[in-house]
Formats: C-alpha cells, sequence, structure tokens
C-alpha cells in the first residue's frame, strides 16, 4: 500500500504550494483560457509590482513591524522622476532611479526613526505617513495624470524571448525585475549575518538587543529596504503603463499584506521565507485572474481575498500560540 504520508506539508510553504496546486486545477478545468503560457505570463507581469513590493513589506514584517505607506511613497517617487522632465527636461536613466531609490529610502528610514524615537506602534506611524504623502500629491498635483515621460522610461524591452510549441513569447523587465530582487532578498536573509540578525529582531527584540544588536539600525535598514522596493515597484509600474496616475497604486495595500501573510511571515515576526512571499502573491494573483476568467464579480473579488487573509493571520496566531504553550495541564 502506498504511503502517502510523506506527500503531507510538515511548513506553512508546503501547504500554500499545494493550495496553489490545486486553485490551478480547478481553474484549468473550469477556463480553457486559464493555463495558457501567455495568460500565465501576462498574470506574472501584471503582479509584478505586487511582488515587488510584497518583498520589501516581508523584511519590515520579519522585524516585527508593519508598514502599510509603501503605495504612497511609491506614487510619490513617480510624480516626482516625471516632473523632473516635464518641467526640467531631466532624461538621465541611471540618475533619476538612483534617486528614486535615494527617495523611497528616505521616507522608509523616516519612518523607523519615527517609530524608534516615538515608540509608538508602527501601524499608526505608518498610517500617518501614508495619508500625509497621498494628501500632499494629491493636493499639490491638483489629481493630474502625467503622460508624457522620458523614453527610457516608457520603452517596452524584451528581457528574455523564448518559443514554446511555435509560438514566441517573451519575459518582460516586470517579472525579470521581480526576479532579481527576489534572489538579493534571499541572499541577504539566508547568507549574511544582518539577514541572521533581521529575524533575531523579530523573533525577540529584547533579546536581541541583550546579545548586542542594535535593534534601531535593524529597524532603519528594513523600513529602508521597503522605501527602496516601494520605489522601484513605482518605476516598474509606470514602465508597464505609459502613464503617471497619482493614486493608481493607492488602495492595494490589501493584495500586498496577504501576499506576504499568506507566504507565512508572522505579524508577530521572525518568520517567512521569501519563495513563501512570492507563492502568495501568485495564489492572489491566481485566485483575482481564475475568479474573473470564469466569470466571478469584483466585488465578490475582494470577499475571497479578505477571507482569504483572515484565514492566514488566524492559522499564524493559532500556530505561534501552540508553539509558545508551555502548561502542563
Amino acid at each position: 500500500m502506498p504511503d502517502f504520508s510523506r506527500l503531507r506539508p510538515h511548513s506553512s510553504q508546503g501547504w500554500l504550494a499545494w493550495v496553489l496546486v490545486a486553485f490551478i486545477l480547478f481553474f484549468s478545468v473550469t477556463s480553457d483560457q486559464f493555463l495558457t503560457v501567455q495568460n500565465l505570463l501576462d498574470l506574472a507581469e501584471s503582479y509584478a509590482v505586487t511582488g515587488i513590493f510584497a518583498l520589501g513589506l516581508f523584511l519590515v514584517l520579519v522585524t516585527g513591524g508593519i508598514d502599510i505607506s509603501f503605495a504612497a511613497v511609491a506614487s510619490v517617487v513617480q510624480y516626482l522622476i516625471a516632473t523632473l522632465f516635464v518641467q526640467f527636461q531631466f532624461d538621465n536613466a541611471a540618475l533619476s532611479i538612483l534617486l528614486a531609490i535615494v527617495c523611497g529610502t528616505t521616507f522608509g528610514v523616516i519612518n523607523a526613526l519615527l517609530i524608534t524615537s516615538l515608540r509608538v506602534v508602527s501601524i499608526i506611524i505608518t498610517i500617518s505617513m501614508q495619508s500625509l504623502l497621498f494628501g500632499l500629491l494629491m493636493w499639490v498635483t491638483g489629481g493630474k495624470s502625467l503622460y508624457s515621460l522620458p523614453d527610457w522610461w516608457i520603452t517596452l524591452r524584451s528581457v528574455l524571448p523564448f518559443t514554446w510549441q511555435g509560438n514566441s513569447f517573451q519575459v518582460g523587465l516586470p517579472l525579470a525585475t521581480m526576479l532579481v530582487i527576489a534572489g538579493l532578498t534571499a541572499l541577504l536573509l539566508n547568507k549574511t549575518n544582518l539577514g541572521r540578525q533581521l529575524y533575531a529582531v523579530g523573533g525577540d527584540a529584547e533579546s536581541a538587543r541583550r546579545i548586542g544588536i542594535r535593534v534601531g539600525l535593524i529597524h532603519v535598514f528594513a523600513y529602508g529596504w521597503l522605501g527602496a522596493m516601494a520605489a522601484i515597484g513605482g518605476l516598474v509600474q509606470v514602465y508597464r503603463m505609459g502613464e503617471v496616475v497619482p493614486n493608481a497604486l493607492v488602495g492595494g495595500e490589501l493584495d500586498v499584506l496577504a501576499a506576504t501573510v499568506l507566504g507565512g511571515a508572522s505579524l508577530m515576526g521572525g518568520k517567512g521565507t521569501v519563495s513563501g512571499t512570492l507563492m502568495g502573491v501568485f495564489l492572489i494573483a491566481i485566485l483575482k485572474n481564475g475568479l474573473n476568467l470564469i466569470g466571478v464579480s469584483n466585488y465578490f473579488m475582494n470577499i475571497v481575498v479578505g477571507g482569504v487573509i483572515m484565514v492566514a493571520i488566524a492559522v499564524t496566531h493559532y500556530k505561534k500560540r501552540k508553539e509558545t504553550d508551555v502548561s502542563f495541564v
């Protein structure tokens, strides 16, 4: 008799992989448009920005914090780079990208410094920052979109063209960028001392402080990293859409948070992996794409995403409580 116990997942990433397989099979049966190379590539490209944001947010969650201001940061950075071109014809690609990353990192560092110096819960500070940045952006710009953008930013590029069953396809720049960032994040967390310190701070900040880890600097790095990812994600989103719309990104924070939590990151810190985060991103993508293909209402999609994140948080808290339960009763 075959032993099926080997197939039983032993981690949250294992369970998530099975859930992904189950949904892929379900949508493949219910829609003949789902399991096609072009649809899967389009799906990955369209959720690459969500993936970049999620990889940044993942580092903050690992340290035990939370930041929801990244979409507003990305929007401000987009408009800043576009305005430099429109007003001053600043058309240097390398310097523009560097300036965007520096600005995004600066906003992240400001968040970290406010959280550590004021000793306020991170979600309160980042909600305030989100409201402040987005409000200022809409007030200063009047909500006006920008369409005159430099060629380096909106010219579509083929990164990895390939042929499948006689048809030509390509992996675009957004997906390639997300995969490179995922590789760098995995190296940082798994192969460096800084990565171990990030997990240690999230596991128990006081214990980490007692063994000499500078907790404040770790938080500065994590929030700064998210700010940089917000800037890169913002640039990639404009590359995909060909325009700068001030309110295009704000409001999508739930998908990013859902992806990171689904991927195994704990809201209490110290847990999660890069591979799990990517699986969480593509689970949300598959759910929305599959439900759309079978004709489900957009409103119901939001119900599904909200329900999924609630279940994931409940499971995460239950597992954490079971791990720390030392009662003898």
